[in-house]
C-alpha cells in the first residue's frame, strides 16, 4: 500500500493555481452547496495574545469526494514587528472516500486566491454588467489578489487604491499598473473614490468601520472582506440596514462578519438577508433585483472554497509530477 503524502510549497502552490481556474473551481463549489449537494464542515477559532489561531475543514464531491482542512495563523503585527506574514499556515488534503491523506500544502497563497475568487463569485453575480471602475480600500495580499479576480469578471477601466498608508498605497499602485492595462489611481480621498466607483473591495484589519452610506452611489456592490472575527468591522451597521445583504454563509456572518455587528445594534434582523451566495448562484433565490440597489456581499471565508482551490492544485500537482513525496507509512 502506497502511503506517500505529497507536499506543495507555496511558490507549488501559485504556480499551479491560476486566478480564472480558482474563480471557476469556487464557482462550482457555491453551486453544489446551493443544489444541496454534500458540503459538510466546520470552523473553530482560538484568540492568542497578538493573534490568534483558525481551523475550517468541509467535505465536497468533485472528480472524487474531498476533504480538506485548514489551519490559518493570523498575526496582523507581524509584518512590522517580526518580518513574518500576517497568515501562515497549511492544508491538509484527504481523499474522502478511504481517509487517506493525499497533501500537504502551504495555504496562504489558497486563503488569499480562494477569497478573492470568491468576491469575483459575488461581483459576477450581484455588481451591475456595466460596472467597469472599483475601489480597493486596503493595500495587502489580498487587495492584489482582488484587482486580479474582479479585473476577470468585468471589464475595468479605472482602478482607485487606498491604504491609510499613502506610500503604501503608491507603491501598490505602481508595482500593480505593471501587471493591468487599465488605469491603477492613488485614491487620498476615500468618500470620492467609492462614490465614483461601482464596485468597492474592502481587504482590511480594521476594527472600526469606515465605509458608510454616504460613501457609496446607487447601485453599488461592495465585497466586505476584512471582518473574518468578531472584533473586525469595516461596514456601518446603518449601511448594512439600507442595503441589500448577501451572505457567504448565513451563520458565519451572524457570528464573525459585518453582519453580526448590525445584528447586535439590532438594526437587521437574519430574515433581512437576502441570500447566500451559494443560493444566488444555484438559482435558488434572486441576487440584485434592481439596478440601483447597493448590495454588500459579506464574504467571511468558507471551507468550501478551501477544498475547491486545493483539488485544483492537487490534481495539477500530480499531472505536473510537483511536490515532494513523503511516506507516511509502510
Amino acid at each position: 500500500m502506497d502511503y506517500s503524502i505529497r507536499l506543495l510549497t507555496k511558490w507549488d502552490v501559485e504556480r499551479l493555481l491560476d486566478i480564472r481556474s480558482c474563480i471557476d473551481g469556487v464557482e462550482n463549489a457555491f453551486r453544489l452547496k446551493g443544489e444541496g449537494r454534500p458540503s459538510h464542515g466546520g470552523i473553530l477559532g482560538v484568540p492568542v495574545a497578538g493573534g490568534g489561531f483558525h481551523a475550517k475543514a468541509a467535505l465536497l464531491e468533485l472528480s472524487r469526494p474531498y476533504f480538506a482542512a485548514k489551519i490559518n495563523a493570523n498575526f496582523p503585527e507581524n509584518p512590522l514587528t517580526r518580518g513574518l506574514p500576517t497568515i501562515q499556515g497549511v492544508l491538509v488534503l484527504f481523499d474522502a472516500s478511504n481517509g487517506r491523506p493525499l497533501a500537504v500544502m502551504d495555504s496562504t497563497a489558497i486563503t488569499t486566491l480562494r477569497t478573492a475568487a470568491a468576491s469575483a463569485v459575488a461581483a459576477n453575480c450581484l455588481a451591475r454588467r456595466e460596472a467597469h471602475t472599483a475601489t480597493f480600500v486596503g493595500c495587502g495580499v489580498q487587495a492584489r489578489a482582488h484587482v486580479a479576480a474582479i479585473s476577470a469578471v468585468r471589464g475595468l477601466e479605472r482602478a482607485f487604491v487606498f491604504d491609510l498608508d499613502e506610500a503604501k498605497a503608491i507603491t501598490f499602485a505602481r508595482e500593480t499598473q505593471t501587471l493591468h492595462a487599465f488605469e491603477i489611481l492613488v485614491a487620498t480621498d476615500l468618500g470620492k473614490a467609492t462614490r465614483n466607483s461601482d464596485i468597492v473591495v474592502t481587504t482590511t484589519s480594521a476594527k472600526r468601520a469606515f465605509l458608510g452610506r454616504d460613501h457609496l452611489s446607487s447601485g453599488a456592490f461592495v465585497a466586505a472582506v476584512g471582518a473574518d472575527n468578531e472584533h473586525k468591522q469595516e461596514i456601518e451597521v446603518d449601511l448594512l440596514r439600507t442595503s441589500v445583504i448577501i451572505a457567504d454563509d448565513l451563520e458565519q456572518s451572524a457570528t464573525i462578519g459585518d453582519l453580526h455587528h448590525a445584528l447586535d445594534a439590532g438594526v437587521v434582523a437574519r430574515s433581512d438577508v437576502r441570500a447566500t451566495l451559494d443560493e444566488v448562484v444555484a438559482g435558488v433565490k434572486p441576487g440584485r433585483i434592481s439596478e440601483d440597489e447597493i448590495i454588500i456581499f459579506d464574504s467571511t471565508g468558507m471551507a468550501i472554497e478551501d477544498v475547491a482551490a486545493a483539488s485544483i492544485v492537487f490534481e495539477r500537482a500530480i499531472a505536473d509530477g510537483a511536490g515532494l513525496l513523503v511516506q507516511l507509512g509502510n
